[in-house]
Order: C-alpha cells, then sequence, then structure tokens
C-alpha cells in the first residue's frame, strides 16, 4: 500500500509507530521547582552524541491542559535537570503504570509502588529498581511542528552528566545484555524485550570478499 501521510490510511489503526520499532524507552523522573516529583515513559527517546554524551526524548503535549505541557517538560523548564531510567522487563507493569495521565502533583512513584533514590549530580530522584539511570541537565528544548497548537510537540535534548549501572548487570567490564534485560516499545499495544543477540566488526575501507563483495 501507499499513502500520504496527510491522508487517512484506511487501516485500523494509525502504522507510523507500528514502523519504527523497536524503540527505546526513556523513563523520565523530574521534580518542578516545589520538588513535587513526577515520572512518565516515553518512547521517542534514544542517544544522539557521544562528547559530551547526550540523549533526547520526544513529547506530544496534552490538549486538556491549557498550557499544553506535560508534567515533565513543564518540571525540565523549572529546573533545567531530569533523570532517565531504563525500563528492563521486571519492571513493566510498574512503568505501564506511570503512563496514567494522573494530575499533576500526583507522585507516579507512589502510584507505582517504586522506590526514589537520590542522584548525584542533579535534584530530581531516580528509579532505585532501575539497573541503569542517566543523570541529564538539560541543553535545550526545540518545538516541533505540530497539526493542532493545543497538543505541540518538543524535543528535549540532555547532557549525561553521571550514569548508575547496577553491578549485577556488569560482567567482565561490560554490560551483559540478557542481564539488563531491556523492553522495547512497539506499535499499537506491543512491547518486546531483548531476545537473540549477535554482533558484527564494523568493516574498513576497502571491503573485502569477506565483507559481502
Amino acid at each position: 500500500m501507499f499513502y500520504r501521510t496527510e491522508d487517512d490510511h484506511g487501516l485500523r489503526h494509525n502504522p507510523f509507530n507500528a514502523i519504527i520499532v523497536p524503540r527505546p524507552i526513556g523513563w523520565i523522573s523530574s521534580c518542578d521547582a516545589e520538588g513535587r516529583v513526577n515520572l512518565a515513559p516515553y518512547s521517542f527517546f534514544n542517544g544522539v552524541a557521544y562528547h559530551p554524551p547526550q540523549i533526547m526524548y520526544a513529547s506530544t503535549g496534552d490538549a486538556d491542559r491549557g498550557d499544553g505541557l506535560k508534567d515533565s517538560i513543564a518540571n525540565i523548564r523549572e529546573t533545567g535537570e531530569f533523570a532517565v531510567n531504563l525500563v528492563s522487563y521486571d519492571l513493566r507493569e510498574a512503568m505501564n503504570r506511570t503512563a496514567v495521565p494522573a494530575p499533576r502533583g500526583v507522585d507516579e512513584f507512589e502510584v507505582a509502588g517504586l522506590t526514589k533514590a537520590p542522584c548525584e549530580t542533579i535534584g530530581a530522584p531516580r528509579v532505585a529498581e532501575s539497573p541503569v539511570t542517566l543523570e541529564c541537565r538539560l541543553v535545550q528544548i526545540v518545538d516541533l511542528p505540530s497539526t493542532n497548537p493545543a497538543t505541540p510537540n518538543r524535543a528535549v535534548f540532555g547532557h549525561v552528566t553521571a550514569i548508575h549501572i547496577a553491578d549485577a548487570v556488569l560482567v567482565d567490564g561490560v554490560v551483559d545484555i540478557g542481564k539488563l534485560a531491556p523492553i522495547s516499545r512497539l506499535g499499537y499495544r506491543d512491547y518486546a524485550r531483548v531476545g537473540e543477540v549477535f554482533s558484527m566488526t564494523r568493516p574498513t575501507w576497502p571491503l573485502a570478499e569477506s565483507d559481502g563483495r
């Protein structure tokens, strides 16, 4: 099939999210200037730079709020910092509970039965149960095009200032993906966890016969 994105695709559900997969989940913890905590998952998330290490996540605003800002964005604008917690398979249900559209000021750590742990370089808490947390300081928030002014699209870029890694997922000095057991977002209501893992060596130029010529 083929369709232009401004037209009706004619399918039961929008296939866009089901095509760009798998997507890592950025479980963003933040707090506002008064110290009220928020925790929410975002699947438009990834790393974007090595030196210094930087990440981004994108958010669509909430039309039910007058300013169109989700709590995470509002908090990060106020404080300039946030944490990204990795979602392991064991944390899938807790992560899903924090996706609930709770009123501003509700502590999703309490809603999901999670433990707050202090960060070292920022004031926002991290999820103690998460095997990996990235502490971040805001680089910039970028406004993106939106078809509805009441639901703006925004991308948040953060400088990773510190990283927590649970000792249990480190084997011989490297992160063991099987022990990490991360989950990813697919389309519709679907998720996946890492199964088979394979390695490939990046080729050099000129390509050798063993590189597929």
